[in-house]
Order: C-alpha cells, then sequence, then structure tokens
C-alpha cells in the first residue's frame, strides 16, 4: 500500500518506519525544509547547532529506546548519572540532589527521597509516601481516573503538604508539560512518577551526542528510503480533499515559488501534523464526527527554547538542571553533555522558559534579558565583580502551540489512532497511548498507527 503522511515530526517518521518493515511504501510530505517537527534544530551561520527544545530522552521511554535499538544507533545516546538535580534559590549557585542507588525500584527512588534533607523534611516525605500508595497499588487505571483533577487538587485531596508542591512540582510540573501545578492534569505527574518508581532506570536521562534533527531524523530518514519509502521537504498541505462518501481522496500540496497545488493520491492517508494545525486543516464534512469534534478540547502549549554563548564556563556539571526559577524550567550546560557541542572553555546554555504564554508575543531581546537576570541568581558568582561573564551570542526559539496542553479532563478529548474514515488515520503524540506528549508518545504513536494500517490491510 502507499501510504501518504503529512508531518515528518517523530510520529510520523515512527509511523513511516514501522510500516516500510512490514512491506508498504510510505511518502512522509513535510510542509517545512527541516526534519523532526518539534524536535527539529537548525545550524547557524557559525556552525553551531540551536533546537527547538531541550530534549530529554528517560529510561522508561521503552519504544523510543528500542527504534534506537533497531537503528542501531544506540551510542549516540549519551546517559548520565541516575540523579535529580535542582537549584536552591535560598542558596544561589548551589543544588540539591536525588540519587539513585544501584538497586531495584522501587527502593532506589524511595533510598533517593529519603536520603535528600535540603528540600523536604522527613515528616514531608512520609506523608508524600503515603499519598503516592493508591497510585502504586493500583496501577495505570488510578492514574488515568485521576484525570478529573490538577496536580494541586490531587496532593490536596491526598493531604500532602503544600510545601512539597513548592520545593519539588513546579519544577517538574514545568518540565513535562510547561505549565504549573494548578493547571496540569494530575494524570500527567502519576504516570510519570509511576514509572520512575517502578522501573529500576526509569528516571535515567540521555542527551543526543548532537542535534536530533541530525543523529536521530536522518538515521529514520536513511532506514525508510532504504525500504523503498520517501520523504519529501517543502511540501505544505493546503487542504484534504473528499470523495463523495467523505473518504480521502488526496493531499492537495501547496504549489511553491509559483509552482501549480499538486493532488498527491495514495491508498491511506495519515495526518502526523500537530493537534492544532490539523483542526485548521479538518474538512468541513468531518467537523462534526464525534473523533474529530472532541479535538476542540486539545489545544497545543506554547514553550521558548533559548541559547546562550557564553565567553567562559558557568558550570561543569553534565546533567538537566531543574532551576526552580519562576521563569525559567529546566536547562543544561550543553557544552558538557553533548559531544557535537563540547567547549572546555566556555558554556553554552539551553533553557526552557516556560510557563510562556506572557512571552510568546515579546521580543527576542526581551527574552534574552529577563532570562540572563533569571541566570545572575542562579551563577551569582559569574556575573558580579569586575569582570563578570559575558553573552557572546544568543537564539531564541518560539513555538506558539507544542504539545497539547494537558490539564484536567484531556484524556477524554485524545482520540484513536483509526479513524470513522476508512482510509485515513491520526497519529501524533496528541493521540489516545499512555505516554502522553512526549517524544516517547509520539513514537508510540507513529507506531501504533503503522500496526493499524498493518491490521486492517490484512482484513
Amino acid at each position: 500500500m502507499r501510504v501518504a503522511i503529512a508531518g515528518a515530526g517523530l510520529a510520523g517518521l515512527s509511523c513511516a518506519k514501522y510500516l516500510v518493515d512490514v512491506g508498504h511504501t510510505p511518502i512522509i510530505l513535510e510542509r517545512r525544509d527541516v526534519l523532526g517537527g518539534k524536535i527539529a534544530a537548525w545550524k547557524d551561520e557559525d556552525g553551531d547547532w540551536y533546537e527547538t527544545g531541550l530534549h530529554i530522552f528517560f529510561g522508561a521511554y521503552p519504544n523510543l529506546l528500542q527504534l534506537f535499538r533497531e537503528l542501531g544507533i544506540e551510542d549516540r545516546l549519551q546517559w548520565k548519572e541516575h540523579t535529580m538535580i535542582f537549584n536552591q534559590p535560598e542558596k544561589p549557585g548551589t543544588y540539591s540532589r536525588f540519587d539513585f542507588p544501584d538497586l531495584p525500584a522501587p527502593i532506589n527512588g524511595v533510598i533517593a527521597i529519603l536520603r535528600n534533607n535540603d528540600m523536604l523534611t522527613w515528616a514531608e516525605k512520609i506523608r508524600f509516601g503515603l499519598g503516592l500508595i493508591p497510585a502504586m497499588i493500583q496501577g495505570q487505571k488510578y492514574v488515568e481516573e485521576m484525570d478529573q483533577y490538577s496536580w494541586s487538587e490531587w496532593m490536596q485531596k491526598q493531604n500532602i503538604p503544600p510545601r512539597i508542591e513548592k520545593e519539588v512540582f513546579i519544577a517538574m510540573s514545568k518540565a513535562l508539560n510547561f505549565i504549573n501545578p494548578d493547571e496540569i492534569s494530575a494524570t500527567i505527574l502519576l504516570t510519570a512518577l509511576n514509572r520512575f518508581l517502578q522501573e529500576k532506570k526509569g528516571s535515567t536521562m540521555a542527551f543526543l551526542d548532537g542535534s536530533p534533527t541530525e543523529r536521530l531524523c536522518e538515521p529514520i530518514v536513511d532506514h525508510i528510503v532504504k525500504g523503498g519509502g520517501e520523504v519529501r521537504l517543502n511540501a505544505p498541505l493546503k487542504e484534504i480533499v473528499l470523495n463523495e462518501d467523505k473518504s480521502v481522496k488526496g493531499f492537495l500540496l501547496r504549489g511553491l515559488d509559483g509552482a501549480e497545488d499538486e493532488l498527491f493520491t495514495a491508498d491511506l492517508y495519515v495526518s502526523a501534523m500537530a493537534v492544532d494545525p490539523l483542526k485548521v486543516m479538518l474538512p468541513e464534512a468531518w467537523r462534526e464526527i464525534d473523533c474529530f469534534k472532541k479535538l476542540e478540547g486539545l489545544e497545543g502549549v506554547p514553550v521558548i527554547n533559548i541559547h546562550l554563548w557564553f565567553d567562559r564556563k558557568l558550570t561543569d556539571i553534565d546533567h538537566l538542571l531543574f532551576s526552580r526559577s519562576p521563569l525559567l524550567s529546566v536547562y543544561a550546560d550543553m557544552s558538557n553533555t553533548c559531544k557535537a557541542y563540547a567547549d572546555p572553555n566556555r558554556s553554552m546554555l539551553e533553557l526552557v522558559l516556560a510557563p510562556a504564554k506572557d512571552w510568546i508575543s515579546q521580543t527576542d531581546e526581551e527574552i534574552i534579558q529577563v532570562t540572563m537576570e533569571e541566570l545572575k541568581k542562579l551563577f551569582p558568582q559569574h556575573f558580579e565583580g569586575k569582570n563578570p561573564a559575558q553573552l557572546r551570542k544568543a537564539h531564541v526559539i518560539k513555538t506558539p502551540r507544542s504539545v497539547y496542553k494537558a490539564t484536567p479532563g484531556r484524556q477524554a478529548c485524545r482520540p484513536d489512532q483509526r479513524t470513522p474514515i476508512a482510509n485515513f488515520y491520526l497519529a501524533g503524540d496528541y493521540t489516545m497511548q499512555q505516554y502522553l506528549g512526549s517524544m516517547e508518545g509520539a513514537t508510540l504513536s507513529g507506531k501504533l498507527t503503522a500496526k493499524a494500517i498493518a491490521e486492517d490491510c490484512k482484513k
């Protein structure tokens, strides 16, 4: 079967990879001139990479890690020490760690929490542990049911002290979905905690050894092309053209640079676009169908990724850091964490600004200025005195609509990969799968879409 896939993000690439593996012919149609969607990256005039986001690979990402194995590129993942590191705003320039010992789960996670005496008291640790018992015993069923509550509401319901939210979960909430605990669904954090506590290496983190576009997306494309598939860049979808029975007749591609529009036809069609452009592109004849109507309950959350190059080293930490800043979410010194970006003498910080709704319309200069003010609080020793650190250059990447905003009740709005339209399927981290809006979710969704197509073709 020829399968047309709109979108070359991880969902579309994953779908095409697994279709090729079972003998189908996928053709990916990407509107931009770059692979990756929400993990896209570019090179500037100096040859330095800048990325759409700060992308971390967890041990609890089985489908993504399997993809790396199948492509033979496991060595491109740079695994870090099994720990979680938080800045301490009340002690600028210092850090608090949750170090996981080499023991089975959940013992290693319990010990990591109990050993940390900087952020939580013993009474708070015990209260938090008791609050988590229902999730650990009842598993995913309980986790899914908690989608009716925000994280703040769930913590209150479990009688967990609010200071725990302030100390730990503001940072984690912003890292997972770029919003605060009073907005995020309890299902999101409980899903992450369940994976981290139930799997020995679930919370271990890895960085790619280079840009996601070059080190992950290109090997997937090579695999697809080798299997007979195709990837077309600069092929923007203008319209989903229908037959009289509401099935898809073809993808109308917008002609560029004066070229005529092209009706691209295939046997089957997949949208691997993010949910926001998909909603815009939906044909009028589909809009009242339940599968598509409930998409109105989903929308992407804004996020801003910032890259700052300095004239000296600000930190030697080779890991992700939770800033605990009211403005910044997580950050890393990529000159330490990433082989391709390594610099023994100068730092390149990659930072996530979240929540970003009040900043997405601001200028790059304003965003850089306010970020620098936050960094002066995190690294006072480098920005005070007669010879402060100097910013050499910066890049700001704005994504007005990133992963879907996971507020309470969104689980009911997530569609299956199959649709009521016989020749049309969905792939994307917003579709229903257990890993929510993430690289793992996108990869799994594409895999599930390919599986659905393979099963339907056999029928």
